[in-house]
């Protein structure tokens, strides 16, 4: 299955159009499952969405988390002559990294490896780079060379290389990580590749978004600030408010997988739609799909369904499980569970989100 990645419509729908093709892989988790690792690793790298939004984290080191459920990843290159490498695009997050020749870990045993010795282009930097993942962490040093996403090259574009990687990364398809969010939210600095992409030319800032070309839905605009929404959403099934009454802020996330609320939200949900808490996890029979309800989000006026299809998840292994997961805090995140469902626009000319329904 392949989506395409339309870098800009991070700014606005403009004369450049840059295409990445994502590929659906084999997440980590189902490949921890396939060698019966899950169990183990779960509770040993706990899930914790959250910590890369942690205002106390915006400077210095970047938390983030086990996400064992990702699964889209496209292919960048770096270097003269180019190299290529599977990443995960991240509106959560900003830093641009990928493993380097120099890491020993055994999660760059298995993943494409940056050599700065074979780059004609390349620059050192010298400054230290450390992510950290719950109980795990990437570290590494930084460099300068040529980006090149979707045909467009980024000259001198600052990026992370990998030393060291937490064990969970070997179980993961992408080699690294490009984030797209908010210089604030950079580790050590480094300007974002969109940023440098803004500034050298290679996209637009212009006319305000209106992608209709792509749905028929009315797209609705909602405010960002710093990668959060400030708008007031809210949770029903059944035409029951479920969630949220009165409002609460949400972020949209590449980088997260599922749709992550407060533990009390989420259990509300959760008991709405017949999901039951098994072992720390929401299980439920994969017989009873088609007889349970959607779930809708009510943003700035408008209605974003969620069908049972959509917010359930089926493994052969551990049979059917819920896409809604308990967060840390009153922040929720739409992730790939609502993104699947409706095309998003990060517009950071006007720091807005647009949303429509996919087609």
């Amino acid at each position: 299955m392949k989506w395409v990645f339309v870098v800009c419509a991070m700014v606005a729908l403009s004369e450049c159009l840059i295409q990445v093709p994502l590929e659906k892989g084999k997440t980590a988790r189902e490949t921890l499952e396939e060698q019966g690792l899950w169990e183990e690793y779960r509770f040993k790298y706990p899930y914790n969405p959250m910590a890369k939004f942690d205002e106390l984290f915006a400077v210095g080191s970047e938390p983030m988390t086990n996400d064992a459920d990702l699964a889209y990843y496209g292919i960048i290159s770096i270097g003269t002559p180019p190299q290529s490498f599977k990443v995960i695009f991240d509106t959560g997050s900003s830093n641009l990294w990928v493993p380097s020749i120099y890491c020993s870990s055994p999660a760059c045993s298995n993943h494409h490896k940056f050599n700065p010795g074979t780059s004609s282009t390349y620059k050192n930097n010298g400054g230290a780079l450390s992510i950290h993942y719950g109980t795990g962490s990437m570290t590494g040093f930084l460099g300068y060379d040529t980006v090149t996403v979707g045909g467009f090259a980024v000259k001198n574009q600052i990026f992370g290389m990998s030393e060291s990687e937490a064990p969970f990364m070997q179980y993961m398809r992408a080699d690294g990580i490009l984030g797209l969010a908010y210089p604030h939210l950079s580790a050590s600095s480094a300007t974002p590749v969109f940023d440098n992409m803004m500034k050298e030319g290679l996209v637009g800032q212009v006319k305000p978004l209106m992608p209709l070309k792509y749905t028929q839905a009315k797209v609705v605009a909602i405010c960002l600030m710093h990668a959060v929404l400030c708008v007031p959403v809210s949770v029903t099934v059944n035409g029951q408010v479920v969630a949220c009454n009165g409002g609460c802020q949400a972020i949209v996330d590449t980088g997260t997988s599922q749709i992550v609320g407060p533990q009390s939200s989420i259990s509300s949900i959760n008991s709405m739609v017949g999901v039951q808490s098994q072992n720390g996890e929401y299980m439920v029979n994969c017989n009873s799909i088609g007889q349970m309800p959607d779930v809708t989000f009510h943003i700035h006026g408008e209605e974003f369904t969620i069908p049972a299809s959509a917010y359930i998840r089926q493994s052969k292994y551990y049979g059917c499980r819920t896409g809604f997961s308990n967060g840390r805090g009153s922040l929720w995140i739409l992730g790939d569970v609502f993104i699947r469902q409706y095309y998003s626009i990060f517009n950071r000319a006007q720091n807005m989100v647009g949303l429509a329904k996919a087609r």
